[in-house]
């Protein structure tokens, strides 16, 4: 990388990689060690019997062992990233990052091995002998020619996936962005000339993969340092450059490359011209993705060709062909039907699902990872970004698929839908409960008004609602600086958002005579409550929900929650004897945290509903209330854990005395008398069980 992109010192890398704990991961113990019991479960002599198991079937080794979420990845150090053969020791780095790279993003447990060998026979032995352990293997950083011979041995010897990163994962991607390229440029892949230049590991693999998604043979020339493979070409030849070669006038990179539609770097930095970019067709497709340099930059070629479309290997271009989108995935899928090994549809189908998924809009986690710049489908965005979240559940399921329908997996998915559900939740602790949520909101959808409309943020969100199914999203605020807002944050012009102008809506007037009825007994003229309806936009939105225009109400991204909530209450009684509260949840991997009476709450003078006193101080205050329950359990069990939880603990403060709040006046006359934030959040976490179960 060339030190002006850099982001880093040198030191700063070091003390990434030493600092706090030297290395980039840790092994954690799935099963407690808290008792005996457990130690005798977990070692002897209670391991003794998946040990007689595994014996009489080896495939039991999935079920009792780590091994159908475990991947090796391994080197021997004779292709370390752009570095060349530095030894098995120095690609430790790389592969321990690898294997945290599995983790992240596909929560695919892994582990890096190193062999100190550069002999293939010895190589191939010593995987083979450790492979049964392992549920895949990922090779990475070993040279040209003899990855090739590598993998294709281990392949035939083992019966689990084994893939060479450095290959397929490159192609996969390429091809995913080349199919993006084409459509936005107009072109068919059966009539599109490319031009690979690089035949190693990469290079190879990316002519195969294109191929086989229809590029015809003769249309695609070759290139490595002794120019053109052409047939007939003697010199720097091999078995698998001899494949690839076509008849051709072309000899040199800059012949090839006139005329040619699509340009695939896998050399070296500068091998491209900006004549050589000159000479190529109208709206050229130049993937140059030489690492860490690539053969020419996105600024070189958009000098000379304004129509180009460029991706590259690095994370400071746009269309990043960054192999994390691949591997990752294409394991999980695989692991998940127990594969017996990768093939080329499973690899077809991970290139077609990414390619599909760069055209969908992009969620607000993206746009945080790039610090707040929007990205959509173009000649910028032919790629998914590597933070996208659906990444997990979109890809795997179709490589997953492919497996099953070409006859390699052993174990079968029946339900893609649910797989699909499950593989979100790996990553997401927030969508085992937004999943069931939106399962009971899509039943009865609602018309929900979002009162900041011209926000940025609640555009996205009103516009993810409705893509969601969720019901029908009303943006209030001026319909010109909301359209120039959604066009800013990516939200396509088809997108169908209602947007209301308060101060131009037809209701405007019933709006006003309604909240006038309801304040002019508290000093508020004809003029105020029209002054309220045309420019405050959560009065506005209230009167929605009051007259029946909008069944709820969305705020408080610009105003804090006492100002919301008061302007709310201008328009909207709270419910006769109840009380207005606030509550947070927290999802968290594993359980749920309801936190309530959070927010100070009061009753604005506006409100017309008493309360009786005795309602106030009957009731004692004690510390804060948590609910928690685990989601693993699914249905009635989720919302019948939930609903006992909130009553015990509610019913476990009548007791407590009242040491501190409101309350603490009443000293040991508290006890007896239930706290009231934790009977509201009993009345909270209640009501969100009906919405789960249907009975609402």
């Amino acid at each position: 990388m060339s030190d002006s992109k850099k982001t880093f010192t040198d030191a700063e890398a070091l003390d990434f990689h030493r600092l706090p704990t030297p290395g980039k991961i840790s092994i954690t113990p799935t099963k407690p060690m808290a008792t005996q019991r457990d130690l005798s479960l977990a070692y002897s002599p209670g391991v003794a019997v998946p040990v007689k198991a595994i014996a009489e079937d080896p495939d039991k080794a999935y079920d009792y062992t780590s091994k159908g979420n475990l991947v090796a990845v391994i080197s021997n150090g004779t292709a370390i990233l752009g570095l060349g053969n530095l030894g098995a020791m120095a690609s430790k780095p790389v592969m321990e990052g690898k294997s945290v790279l599995f983790k992240r993003f596909a929560d695919v447990d892994s582990i890096d091995i190193e062999v100190t060998t550069q002999e293939v026979e010895e190589f191939i032995t010593t995987v083979r002998n450790i492979g049964p352990t392992f549920g895949g293997i990922n090779l990475e950083d070993i040279k040209a020619p003899e990855c090739f011979i590598i993998e294709s041995r281990l392949r035939d010897e083992l019966d689990i996936p084994v893939f060479h990163d450095d290959q397929h994962g490159t192609a996969i991607i390429a091809a995913a962005g080349l199919l993006n390229a084409c459509e936005l440029t107009g072109r068919r892949l059966e009539d599109i000339k490319v031009v690979v230049n690089g035949a190693g590991a990469a290079g190879l693999s990316c002519i195969g993969l294109i191929k086989r998604l229809g590029v015809p043979h003769d249309n695609v020339i070759v290139c490595d340092s002794k120019g053109v493979v052409y047939r007939g070409r003697t010199e720097s030849m091999d078995q698998f450059k001899t494949a690839h070669a076509i008849d051709t006038k072309a000899r040199t990179l800059a012949d090839a490359m006139k005329g040619a539609d699509v340009f695939m770097g896998l050399s070296v930095a500068g091998a491209v011209t900006k004549d050589m970019v000159k000479s190529m067709a109208k709206k050229p497709i130049i993937f140059a993705m030489a690492n860490p340099d690539p053969e020419i930059t996105p600024e070189e070629v958009h000098e000379t060709r304004k129509d180009a479309i460029v991706a590259t290997g690095r994370s400071d271009y746009p269309n990043q062909v960054n192999n994390v989108l691949g591997f990752p995935y294409i394991f999980r899928g695989a692991l998940d039907v127990r594969a017996r090994t990768i093939n080329e549809e499973m690899k077809i189908a991970a290139a077609r699902a990414l390619a599909a998924l760069a055209k969908e809009d992009v969620p607000d986690e993206v746009a945080a990872a790039y610090q707040g710049k929007r990205l959509k489908f173009g000649p910028d965005y032919i790629i998914p970004s590597p933070f996208d979240p659906r990444l997990i559940s979109e890809i795997p399921p179709y490589v997953a698929q492919a497996a099953m329908d070409s006859g390699v997996a052993r174990k079968p998915i029946a339900d893609i839908a649910a797989y699909k559900h499950a593989l979100a939740q790996r990553l997401d602790p927030t969508a085992a409960m937004m999943q069931r949520v939106q399962t009971v909101v899509r039943r009865a959808p609602k018309r929900i008004v979002f009162a900041e409309g011209e926000e940025p943020a609640v555009i996205r969100a009103a516009y993810s609602f409705q893509e969601l199914g969720l019901g029908r999203a009303v943006l209030v605020g001026r319909e010109e600086l909301v359209r120039a807002n959604m066009v800013h944050v990516g939200v396509p012009d088809t997108a169908d958002l209602a947007i209301v102008n308060a101060r131009l809506s037809e209701h405007s007037a019933a709006y006003t005579d309604y909240l006038y009825k309801r304040l002019q007994r508290f000093g508020f003229l004809h003029r105020d409550a029209l002054r309220l309806v045309n420019q405050d936009r959560n009065v506005f939105g209230a009167c929605m929900v009051a007259m029946g225009h909008a069944d709820g109400m969305v705020t408080g991204v610009t105003r804090n929650y006492a100002t919301a909530l008061d302007d709310i209450l201008k328009a909207i009684d709270p419910m006769r004897g109840e009380r207005v509260m606030g509550m947070s949840v927290i999802l968290m991997k594993g359980h749920t945290l309801f936190v309530a009476d959070k927010s100070h709450n009061y009753l604005s003078p506006h409100v017309q509903v008493a309360f009786p006193v005795t309602e106030r101080t009957n009731f004692r205050l004690s510390y804060a209330h948590q609910v928690q329950a685990t989601l693993a359990a699914g249905g009635s069990a989720l919302t019948g854990n939930l609903r006992e939880a909130a009553a015990a603990a509610a019913q476990a403060t009548i007791p407590m005395k009242a040491i501190r709040g409101r309350a603490s006046f009443l000293g040991e006359r508290s006890i007896g008398h239930m706290d009231p934030g934790s009977r509201s959040c009993q009345l909270i976490v209640e009501a969100v069980c009906d919405a789960i179960d249907g009975t609402a």
